[in-house]
């Protein structure tokens, strides 16, 4: 067995491995990089980029026999699902070199394409290496979790990480699961001409804003998706070339196939944690807010950190450790910053606190600024005017905003470098976007606080009439 010693060790290259990892070596650091899988993890290769390359096929689809009332005589589209499965490819492939094993040697990591895992607080095996680190930082992800639904191992279901070696098109999917990646391959294979049915055992896009979430189900349900809510998967089965999902309340639903979306589970199993002390919860790896686990030496980031599933918080906390592993300074993990978005059509975008949230912990001192889609120019020239934004706004300062609409993912941008760096709406409302875009929605909806302020205020009035009445 080889021996190799290093200032960092790094097990996983998903996004906030790679990210650390890329960082840390070209500042100097000697860095080893542990994957015993694909390179890139879950978000290229089964999540965020064929998700969303999926999402363009089926929003292709829908534009076509949705043209008329651009002049655009509406036509059939025909689908080749197999080919759109050829597309999604086709990006990964696209995308895959930034984060090939190539480049990242080229950093100057040394990447080992084993699994790891610990066998003393400082000590990894990983095939035929034993590593010893000065840190170790372990960002390994997370997997589709799998519920204990009667006779479900029985059957051939999909899970994200299957789905995209499908290419045959489903006749009919059942989704178990009404969060974000099931009301997503909803919309997407519904517009690509599959029957759908979404089954969610509480309220679909239930972490939302309800009414922004109901804005999306709405429309999901108005393209032909039937989404049934409050509805308990109880036992599956296969009958002939079909899928049944047998519901609490005894109804039968029957598909062609069936994808599993209810959520994700941390990727821990296999590590070793316990040899390196290193303690666990049911989310994930137990950090503190510098990221550091129960050994001073272990840092954990990403998904398994349990602090949030995203891609760009990964790569937030890895940019949090690069401070205090690097430079031994201190640095601490935030979270109101950091935003979600349900890419539907709808999107459906968060950041910080929803009304609910900043009623509970702000009361009367809560204000809140709405602007809808349909007053912006842009969206009434492109036919897009279906959302609305709102901002939780407490001492003139955003808490909070929600958007639901055409680009609301990246709307949101904005109101999370607002709350990374505590600006007010004055400073919001001072910028000043192109016209017609529908980016003004942000400073419209900054315009829409102070209106109340400026227009029916009868100081303001009174200071107005004085100006007026003795300027030459």
């Amino acid at each position: 067995m080889e021996a190799i010693k290093c200032d960092v060790l790094v097990i996983g290259a998903g996004s906030g491995g790679l990210s650390f990892a890329a960082g840390a070596s070209q500042m100097g650091a000697d860095v080893v990089l542990l994957e015993g899988h694909k390179m890139g993890g879950d978000c290229l290769n089964y999540g965020c980029v064929p998700s969303k390359a999926l999402l363009a096929s089926g929003h292709m689809a829908h534009a076509q026999g949705h043209s008329a009332a651009y002049g655009v005589a509406d036509g059939a589209p025909q689908v080749d699902y197999a080919g759109a499965k050829d597309h999604v490819q086709n990006v990964i492939d696209t995308i895959a070199p930034v984060d090939s094993q190539e480049r990242f040697e080229g950093f100057g990591v040394r990447v080992i394409r084993e699994m790891g895992k610990f066998v003393s607080d400082r000590e990894v095996e990983a095939g035929n290496y034993r590593i010893t680190a000065r840190r170790i930082v372990i960002a390994t992800g997370s997997h589709a979790f799998v519920p204990p639904i009667k006779g479900l191992a029985e059957v051939d279901y999909l899970t994200n990480e299957t789905l995209w070696e499908l290419r045959e098109q489903p006749k009919h999917l059942l989704i178990i699961g009404g969060g974000p990646i099931g009301m997503e391959m909803a919309q997407a294979h519904r517009r690509l001409g599959s029957e759908v049915t979404v089954i969610e055992a509480d309220k679909a896009l239930g972490r939302d804003d309800p009414e922004a979430a109901s804005l999306v189900i709405e429309a999901l349900r108005g393209e032909g998706i039937s989404i049934r809510e409050k509805t308990f998967a109880d036992e599956v089965r296969q009958e002939g070339d079909d899928i049944i999902v047998q519901t609490r309340d005894g109804e039968a639903l029957r598909g062609s196939h069936l994808l599993v979306a209810v959520g994700r589970a941390p990727n821990t199993e296999g590590l070793d944690l316990s040899r390196a002390g290193v303690e666990t919860t049911p989310q994930g790896i137990r950090v503190d807010a510098s990221l550091r686990t129960s050994n001073s030496r272990v840092y954990a980031i990403g998904d398994v950190a349990g602090q949030g599933q995203f891609t760009h918080m990964a790569g937030y906390h890895a940019g949090v450790i690069i401070r205090s592993i690097l430079f031994g300074l201190p640095a601490k993990a935030k979270t109101a910053h950091i935003p979600r978005a349900t890419y539907t059509d709808p999107e459906l975008a968060q950041v910080g606190l929803t009304e609910a949230e900043a009623r509970d912990a702000h009361g009367d001192a809560l204000e809140i600024a709405r602007f809808d889609y349909s007053h912006n120019d842009r969206a009434i020239a492109t036919r897009q005017t279906r959302g609305f934004i709102k901002v939780m706004v407490v001492k003139g300062r955003p808490v909070g905003a929600t958007i639901v609409g055409h680009q609301a993912g990246e709307l949101i941008a904005t109101w999370s470098l607002a709350i990374a760096n505590r600006l007010k709406m004055g400073q919001i409302a001072g910028m000043v976007a192109p016209y017609p875009t529908i980016a003004e929605l942000n400073k419209r909806v900054a315009g829409a606080y102070f209106t109340p302020r400026l227009f029916e205020s009868d100081r303001v009035k009174r200071v107005v009439r004085f100006v007026q009445k003795w300027l030459p």
